[in-house]
């Protein structure tokens, strides 16, 4: 799994974010996303590829009484520990990949926006199938596979500016994407529709709950997001150990 979130120009664009500078809340995601979690007064949680750390404080709020932080990038994890300090959070310089993933450790496995940068994605399902607790459940939020098919990443637009149609290309062809985000080239991972159910199923897991993310109202009135709704853009998913 390639780094970018280290590169200090990307780095820079990405806490130019809103969701970086606000929090969950102007995440376009979470009025869907915190509906998924189970109630997690004294239970643990870890979060892969925490950024920074919004997450894990939600766990802590929520009662969890042990909660890790892993992500892969040096400035991601420094962010968190000033920004989202708490007692019951430990965060550590760590790849999905790289996770030792203890047998039967966490109630709650959680992950948002960083799947999609995984190439051997039931690997990692296997992983955490291994490392839930019986009746443990499993949260995530990646790039959709019609957002990540297309190479580009981006509309189609005319010649006037204004989007024109969402292109989807090679979408069973997985694999490797090269891709521009926040003024740098981003390498990601696309993963079918079918890869990420069945490798899911295949491990285990029992779905609970499979959303495609779209703006709440509130977000709907603001002008930049008028598009939002003509093609998705995260998938969302909740799974359990039984």
């Amino acid at each position: 799994m390639q780094n970018e979130y280290d590169n200090e120009r990307f780095f820079e664009e990405y806490a130019k974010m809103s969701r970086s500078r606000n929090g969950l809340n102007a995440a376009g995601e979470w009025h869907q996303l915190k509906l998924l979690f189970p109630p997690l007064q004294g239970k643990t949680v870890l979060d892969l590829g925490c950024g920074y750390g919004w997450h894990c404080t939600f766990a802590a709020e929520q009662g969890a009484i042990q909660v890790l932080g892993l992500d892969l990038s040096r400035k991601m994890i420094e962010e968190a520990k000033k920004r989202n300090a708490q007692r019951k959070i430990e965060y550590c310089v760590c790849g999905i990949e790289e996770y030792e993933y203890p047998e039967n450790m966490w109630d709650c496995v959680f992950s948002n926006l960083a799947l999609h940068y995984i190439e051997n994605i039931e690997k990692i399902f296997q992983k955490i199938y291994r490392t839930l607790k019986q009746n443990g459940v499993f949260i995530f939020n990646m790039e959709h596979p019609v957002f990540t098919a297309g190479v580009g990443q981006d509309w189609i637009y005319t010649e006037s500016g204004k989007p024109q149609y969402w292109p989807v290309d090679n979408y069973f062809i997985p694999g490797e994407r090269n891709t521009h985000f926040l003024g740098c080239d981003v390498v990601k991972q696309h993963h079918t529709l079918t890869q990420i159910l069945m490798g899911l199923l295949n491990n285990g897991f029992e779905l609970e709950a499979v959303e495609e993310a779209k703006p709440s109202e509130e977000m709907m009135s603001i002008p930049e997001m008028k598009d939002e709704l003509r093609r998705p853009m995260m998938l969302l998913v909740k799974a359990n150990k039984k």
